[in-house]
């Protein structure tokens, strides 16, 4: 059986390499230069930086073995060390397991509202953070965080989402209050992370178990001939017997020879953020002692930096450090059309402002777009959702990948996924 995966991203080069291992005849077609997608990792005069803020981790330990056996030797265990910048201090992440940290007017109000919480049951995400967290850590963080990453308004989301964020015990909420040493998100707390390559060396490693990788491919054309499927970039055509895609479901739909009205038009109706990454060279030494710290503040454009160097000294030259910006966007902003000098200029002001860099420490820039950044759930999202993935179902194409089935899904999630898909 031949068998053709759309899109050379996470989901689509581990599910060749899964399918494969079966003894299927496998190939993936990429339409960039390079697999990746969201995985891709850059170089740029020896600042390494991902599209975003990626680490290893899984509560499915099988998957973990799996992702950390692929790298090999080229791998290392590291700790999360993650804060929330607010009113001109660092505090820890996630927010209620860093109360201590804050004035004591805010410790009061975010303590008091976990507890005395009587928000009614909740119709969408904004009522599902006062209903969860109550109104202290909903009004100082969690909303005004949330409606910046997701670049919507809490209220105008949905919950089908939300057991990925993990509801702290009372316990923890009250320790945390008196300055005894918690910890939140704990299946996270310990993260792998390549030595060397970036997250991109994942990418590269299940590549390279791949027998066919055909780069360069834009899927343009899709059409079902008997039993096999025919797939086109325009210039060339090859037969399948069966195909899966990874590809987001935007260039599914288009590529598509025959698909229902309706659903396309559930498709069109899907809502999404588009992500810019910065990066910003800075020419001086740095004690490497966080990796990733959020932003709630609406005048600061970004939502979340990343230190690179914190994953050791393969990923900045030797007495520099990077900081990774990452920016969600969506036409008409005022931020997505900026041109990416502008856009660099905006994130050194900020951290600037903030006192976390000198501007003449800053020694290099670079900027990456990705169209496709973060599934939103909408309220209408598990109404769409489920109309396309019922047809698709259907007529035998598996879906794989957070753009392809559009969800929010984690690297193990996808990896997880991509080893349960059967032709």
């Amino acid at each position: 059986m031949k068998v053709g995966i759309l899109g050379g991203g996470l989901a689509g080069v581990s599910a060749a390499y899964f399918l494969q291992e079966k003894g299927l005849d496998v190939e993936v077609l990429e339409k960039e230069d390079e697999c990746g997608g969201l995985c891709r990792s850059f170089l740029k005069n020896g600042f390494s930086y991902d599209l975003g803020g990626h680490i290893i981790f899984s509560k499915d330990v099988e998957i973990l073995d799996i992702m950390l056996k692929m790298l090999g030797d080229n791998i290392q265990k590291l700790y999360r060390n993650n804060k929330i910048w607010f009113k001109n201090r660092f505090v820890k992440y996630p927010f209620e397991n860093g109360l201590s940290t804050l004035d004591k007017e805010d410790i009061y109000d975010c303590l008091y509202g976990f507890i005395e919480n009587k928000h009614p049951k909740p119709n969408n995400f904004k009522e599902w953070i006062y209903h969860t967290f109550g109104g202290g850590l909903a009004e100082k963080y969690l909303i005004p965080y949330n409606e910046k990453i997701w670049n919507t308004k809490a209220e105008k989301m949905g919950i089908e989402w939300v057991e990925r964020i993990p509801k702290p015990p009372i316990e923890d909420v009250i320790k945390s209050a008196l300055g005894i040493d918690t910890e939140g998100y704990t299946h996270q707390l310990y993260f792998h992370y390549p030595l060397k390559g970036g997250i991109q060396a994942l990418i590269s490693a299940f590549e390279s178990k791949l027998k066919k990788v055909r780069k360069g491919f834009n899927v343009s054309k899709i059409k079902k001939n008997g039993n096999q499927w025919i797939v086109s970039d325009g210039k060339t055509e090859i037969t399948y017997d069966r195909i899966i895609s990874s590809m987001p479901i935007f260039d599914l739909a288009e590529a598509l020879e025959e698909i229902p009205s309706n659903v396309k038009s559930a498709i069109n109706k899907l809502k999404y953020n588009s992500l810019t990454v910065v990066l910003l060279g800075i020419d001086k030494k740095k004690n490497n002692d966080k990796f990733a710290v959020y932003f709630p503040q609406k005048e600061i454009v970004f939502h979340r930096i990343c230190f690179h160097s914190y994953m050791g000294q393969w990923y900045s030259p030797e007495g520099k450090y990077s900081i990774v910006a990452e920016i969600t966007t969506n036409p008409n902003d005022g931020v997505h059309e900026l041109s990416d000098e502008k856009i660099s200029s905006k994130v050194v002001d900020g951290l600037y402002r903030e006192g976390l860099i000198d501007k003449k420490d800053v020694c290099e820039t670079d900027v990456k777009r990705m169209k496709y950044g973060y599934v939103v759930h909408d309220l209408d999202f598990k109404n769409n959702t489920s109309l396309f993935r019922d047809y698709f179902n259907s007529i035998g194409i598996p879906l794989n990948g957070r753009f392809a089935e559009y969800e929010y899904h984690n690297m193990d999630q996808v990896v997880g996924k991509a080893h349960k898909i059967k032709v």
